[in-house]
This record gives structure tokens, sequence and C-alpha cells, in this order.
């Protein structure tokens, strides 16, 4: 059995879809495996940039099967607009190429009003979600009375379900937000159109993917966001609704343990980033985020691929990093967008945290309360010059770009395989041992 997990060490945004995609080259089958359309991967092919929130980004490869496992929530109108989007291009997607599962759950207008609502409430304390209704679909899962894709098969019971659901959250948007209330009847009715598109879609991906393992196929499973989002395991309440770490692919995809992956991929910037509120231990401002951000003139620069707002930014650190190795069960590591710290004197990087006079490797209670924490950054590696996005093997990187990979392979404990050195395909170094 040949399963590979790929999965982001960060906040997500780390360009795991450039790797994705790489990797999908050899992939039978490529499957999403948690989230919605909050999460974002980008894959530039020539002059082609595509920008993907629901479907696989290895499904640009035209001999992949691409799967949206039991642990996403999908929004119909997003992944039918994407869909077109593929077709534009040329990309076949259809019932053959592609399969959503049958126990993922449906976003509606409802879920996304609440999303709105709910945010607006917490004024100063906002979580800084899309607004995409992803935790409202997510809450409706675990109450047990959210709608299925199961659930659009049978069209008069749909339509039924749809009018119980949207009056439910109506009278939630009136009682406790004061919002304005969503029309029962014309989106049950845009629903059901919905549902009849997508029924030839939906099947049991889980089923699938085994006997692809079984011949011995490579199956690729695409985390989205990243382990910090993570909803067990992130800075809690700053996370996202799903479990992106590496373990929520076997109940993401419905696996068991016989399924266990013979290779689990993090990706990490090598800096650091996030969208939204919450903690960020080694953010810096002013000039230094500006260059690390970029100006936003490139598709590449730190803006978000689905918010489109500025990232945070700061410098890597080694201490979370360490964190998702452990929580990820990583077995190696990619780096992406060495290029961008090109022209930089010295490049610091967190080893460690400082907290009430002690000295601290490692996290005492996980990442949900950083406040306490300050980072040190006992030394500054020396930067480089050069220009890396012509660089295509290992010998072709500056003596200090191999050591600052050098350095975080020794931080994190597991090998650097790969590194990114521009958002192109063949812009990737394969780093020697």
């Amino acid at each position: 059995m040949t399963l590979v997990i790929v999965v982001g060490t960060q906040w997500g945004d780390e360009g795991k879809g450039r790797i994705v995609d790489l990797l999908a080259a050899e992939a039978a089958v490529v499957a999403r495996y948690n989230g919605g359309d909050n999460a974002g991967h980008t894959v530039t092919v020539g002059s082609q940039t595509f920008k993907l929130h629901l479907l696989p980004a290895g499904l640009i490869h035209p001999h992949t099967f691409g799967v949206l496992g039991n642990g996403m929530v999908v929004n119909p109108i997003s992944l039918l607009k994407e869909m077109e989007m593929l077709r534009a291009f040329g990309i076949v997607v259809d019932p053959e190429r592609l399969m959503i599962s049958y126990a993922a759950h449906l976003i509606t207008p409802g879920h996304k009003a609440l999303d709105a609502a709910q945010e607006r409430a917490r004024g100063a304390g906002q979580i800084g979600t899309t607004g995409r209704g992803i935790g409202p679909a997510y809450t409706d899962k675990a109450a047990r009375r959210g709608l299925r894709l199961l659930d659009m098969l049978d069209p008069v019971a749909f339509r039924e379900k749809m009018r119980t659901h949207i009056r439910e959250a109506n009278v939630q948007l009136h009682a406790f937000y004061h919002a304005e209330l969503l029309e029962i009847e014309a989106i049950a009715a845009e629903f059901e159109g919905y549902a009849e598109v997508l029924k030839p879609y939906i099947g049991d991906p889980g089923a699938k993917i085994s006997e692809a393992l079984a011949a011995g196929k490579v199956v690729l499973a695409e985390g989205a966001q990243g382990t910090l989002l993570d909803l067990d395991h992130g800075t809690y309440p700053f996370v996202t609704s799903s479990n992106p770490t590496a373990p929520g692919a076997l109940t993401g995809l419905g696996l068991g343990m016989q399924a266990q992956a013979a290779r689990v991929v993090g990706v990490t910037k090598s800096f650091q980033t996030r969208v939204g509120a919450g903690p960020f231990p080694t953010e810096v401002h002013d000039q230094a985020a500006e260059r690390l951000r970029g100006s936003g003139a490139n598709p590449w620069d730190e803006f978000g691929t689905t918010t489109g707002r500025p990232r945070r930014v700061g410098w890597l650190d080694g201490v979370l990093l360490r964190y998702a190795v452990r929580i990820n069960g990583l077995t190696e590591l990619v780096v992406t967008k060495l290029d961008v710290l090109s022209g930089l004197a010295t490049i610091p990087i967190c080893t460690a945290y400082r907290s009430q006079g002690r000295q601290l490797r490692d996290l005492p209670l996980g990442p949900s309360d950083l406040s306490p924490f300050e980072p040190i950054f006992d030394e500054e590696l020396p930067g480089w010059q050069e220009d890396l996005t012509g660089a295509r093997t290992w010998a072709d990187l500056p003596v200090n770009a191999r050591g600052y990979l050098g350095k975080i392979a020794e931080i994190s404990g597991v090998k650097v395989s790969l590194v990114s050195v521009g958002p192109e395909r063949d812009q990737i170094v394969k780093c020697e041992d």
C-alpha cells in the first residue's frame, strides 16, 4: 500500500498545492479529506494559474482520479463553479474522474448567513473566519442535524430537509442576531437543481481508495489549512472546524488503520505566515513584514488565496515546527519560498521559547495560549544575495542557502527532501542527504 499524505505544518498557506501537484504525477488517486472552500491551493502551470478551493489540486493531472472525502463540507455553488473553471482549461471533470463522498456535508446559504452573523456578534473577539459557512456546517454535523450529499439522492425528501434547515437557520438569525431572513422556497428549489447535477458524482470513495491501495497504486491525500489550525491540536479557538493533521486523512476518507501512510510530507514555508486573528510569536511588522509579504503584484505574494487578505508574516518558528512534526508523524519536510529570502544579510530563526525565566524547546500544553512565551533567536544565519529562481540542483544553491535548510532539518528533527524556489512546476530542488 502506498498512501502519501501532504499536510501543512503552519497556519496553512504553506504552498501545499504546489507540492501536491508535483507528487500527483505519480499518483492514481488524489483526495481532499477535510475543510471546505475556506481553503485554497494554488498551482501554476506555464502561464496558467489554478486557484482551487474544493477540488483536489492533483486533479489537474489528466491521469488522476479525484476524491472529496467525508471529512469535508461542500458548498455546491463553489464546487460547480470550480468544475466549470477546470473544464474551460480543457481538463476533464466528470463522474469517471471525480467522486464525492455520500457522507460529506453540505454548506448552505443558512450556514453562510449564520457564520457572518456570529462573527459580527463576537465584536472585538472575532476569530477571523472566512465567512463561508464552514463552522456552522460542522456544528450541524456534530449536532446530527446536518445535510449530507446522500440526502441529494432523494429529491422529494431533500427539498423538505432544505426547507426545515433554512427555517431553523431563520429562527436563529432572527432571535439571536436580528439579521435578515432567508427565502426558504427559493433556496430549496435552487439546491434541488444542484442535487440533480451532482447525483452522478456521489459515491463511497473510501471503498475505491482501499481498492487502489490494495492494488499497489499511489493515493495522495491532500490536507487543507495547516497543523496549527487543527480543531483539536491548533491555536484554539483561532482554528478551523476540522482536522487538517495527518491522522485526519484516515477518518476524513473512510480508511482503516491498514492504510498506514508510507510518507507523511510536511510543507513549511522558509518563514511563517497566517491569516486572521490569533497568536503568532515570531510575527514581524513594518519594513520586515513588507519584505516578506511582497506587494501583492504577483499571485504568489502573501495574500490569501481564498480571502485575498494580506497575510501576517514572521520568521520561522522552530518550536511550532517540532510540534507539527510530532503531531503529524512527519517523515520529511518540503520547504517552500526559499527564493523570497534572497537578498537578506542575515535570517533569524526561532529555536526555543522563554517563559518566566525558563527556556523551553517544546510546548508544555500545546499551542492554544502562546502569550506567555517569548521567541528566542539565539542565532541569525548568514543570508545570501543570489537569485534562487533558476536553481534546479543542490549544487545550484548558495552555501548559505544550504546551511539554512540544514538548520531547519536540525531544528525539526526530520530531513528536508525538497525545496521550492518559485511557483512553476519545475522550480524545485531535490535536497541531498
